[in-house]
């Protein structure tokens, strides 16, 4: 389980500039981050409950801090909000989340691929796997 946590919070090797300290605006407090995700949460549920995931858990996680990380990441979504109106904004964000969502599926549909076609693939992630995962290990 630490590997795999390790991995999903894992960082891209980029350069990356932080921008100024906005000094415009009121003393308006920023919507609580915890507040925000319980905010996705409920209207998924309202809305998608009726839906019988196979890990709603899951599903819930990706949905709610995912998905929205990668698009905001995204640099033509980014620059759309710098640089533009909300509108053109909102067309880039449907584009960066189309781009997140494919790569979601490219990436488990490739790990299901090598995992059925590649032997060795098959086996190191067997083994790894099981190392990670048995508590009877040694060392």
């Amino acid at each position: 389980m630490e590997v795999k946590a390790a991995i999903q919070i894992a960082l891209q090797d980029q350069d990356a500039e932080i921008g100024p300290v906005p000094t415009s605006g009121g003393g308006k407090m920023p919507e609580p981050e915890l507040d925000h995700l319980s905010n996705i949460i409920k209207a998924f549920n309202e809305q998608f409950g009726n839906i019988d995931w196979k890990d709603a858990d899951k599903i819930r996680k990706v949905i709610a801090e995912e998905i929205p990380a990668k698009v905001s990441a995204d640099k033509a979504y980014q620059n759309a909000m710098k640089n533009s109106d909300k509108q053109n904004a909102r067309i880039e964000h449907d584009r960066a989340l189309q781009r997140v969502i494919v790569e979601l599926l490219t990436d488990h549909t490739e790990l299901f691929k090598q995992f059925q076609d590649n032997a060795g693939f098959r086996k190191w992630l067997a083994d790894t796997v099981f190392s990670v995962t048995y508590e009877g290990q040694s060392g």
